[in-house]
């Protein structure tokens, strides 16, 4: 049984930065899966966390999962809300494991691909290979993230039940519901992740650290 304590929005960030920290493998850059529903704001924590970890000298780099997602034409094969095809298809989990995760597995850091593909526009970004040193830190964001076989170092959970989901999820994302509570069941992201924070109301956070 996880045991949770509530803290303020200041008081997560520091702890998540502690968390980070304190979890670095040292002789690679610590490769963290923040995984929230993607309707989740997390950009202002976001931002706290990279300047945060900069100003104790930490390099941050931000991937979002979406900015991997496969070409349009096989994530809308079965159309563009087909539920199945969003819970494992969507993402390339293959390409994020190989331009992002195992190059900066390799002793002393690497070089990453910040994004591959635009998904509003389905067009391949052309980014180029940015480097990130060993003491660094990468915050891969996005959702259904964990029990896919990527290589986090340590795995973030934003946790929201199953009632505040149907309560906080936008109209055109109401169709996604069924593939968290299948997420839920399948994959149980709340026991496999070493952070778990519950999040139906963001101002009001709790976290549990295993």
């Amino acid at each position: 049984m996880r045991r949770y304590a509530a803290v303020t929005q200041e008081l997560l960030a520091q702890q998540l930065i502690q968390t980070l920290i304190e979890r670095h493998p040292g002789g690679h850059p610590l490769r963290a899966g923040l995984d929230a529903p993607g309707w989740v704001e997390l950009g202002p924590l976001i931002d706290a966390l990279g300047a945060g970890l900069r100003a104790l000298g930490h390099p941050v780099a931000v991937v979002r999962a979406g900015d991997f997602y496969r070409d349009a034409s096989l994530r809308f094969e079965h159309g563009k809300t087909d539920v199945e095809s969003f819970y494992t298809g969507w993402l390339d989990g293959a390409a994020l494991q190989r331009e992002v995760l195992r190059p900066l597995g390799q002793p002393g850091g690497g070089q990453y691909l910040p994004t591959l593909r635009d998904p509003a526009t389905n067009r391949a970004t052309r980014s180029r290979p940015a480097p990130l040193p060993a003491n660094g830190v990468l915050l891969v964001c996005g959702e259904l993230l964990l029990g896919a076989g990527l290589s986090f170092d340590l795995a973030v959970h934003f946790a929201v039940s199953r009632a505040a989901r149907k309560r906080l999820v936008p109209d055109d994302r109401r169709w996604t519901l069924p593939a968290f509570d299948r997420y839920d069941i399948d994959v149980d992201p709340a026991g496999l992740a070493d952070v778990v924070i519950r999040y139906d109301d963001p101002q009001h956070p709790a976290v549990s650290v295993r």
